[in-house]
């Protein structure tokens, strides 16, 4: 469906980054990244759109435990990633004008 909806007008495509996440045959968390080429990648966990720069950096740190030493990566609850979600947005975008000021998001 994405790469119907992106890639139907050959001469002219949109050149936009998208992300699509969801669940696997496995129960597991998926996320693919994909470029404006149509090349794509799965991945843990990742940050798109103009507050790239600042979102990324914050899922390295809380979900990567990059840079940090002594830690114990322990699953994450429903809950936490839930209040993650919102922490992260609310910091995007009180620092860049082009994320909005709301995000919906919706948990099954």
């Amino acid at each position: 469906m994405l790469s119907s909806n992106l890639y139907y007008r050959r001469f002219f495509p949109y050149w936009v980054y998208n992300i699509v996440a969801g669940i696997d045959n496995e129960g597991k968390g998926a996320v693919y990244s994909y470029d404006p080429v149509g090349s794509y990648q799965r991945e843990s966990y990742r940050a798109g759109g103009t507050a790239s720069a600042i979102i990324q950096p914050l899922l390295d740190n809380q979900l990567g435990y990059k840079n940090q030493s002594n830690v114990d990566p322990t699953p994450l609850t429903r809950e936490r990633v839930r209040d993650m979600v919102r922490d992260i947005f609310a910091a995007a975008s009180e620092r860049d004008i082009y994320t909005g000021d709301e995000v919906e998001n919706q948990y099954y």
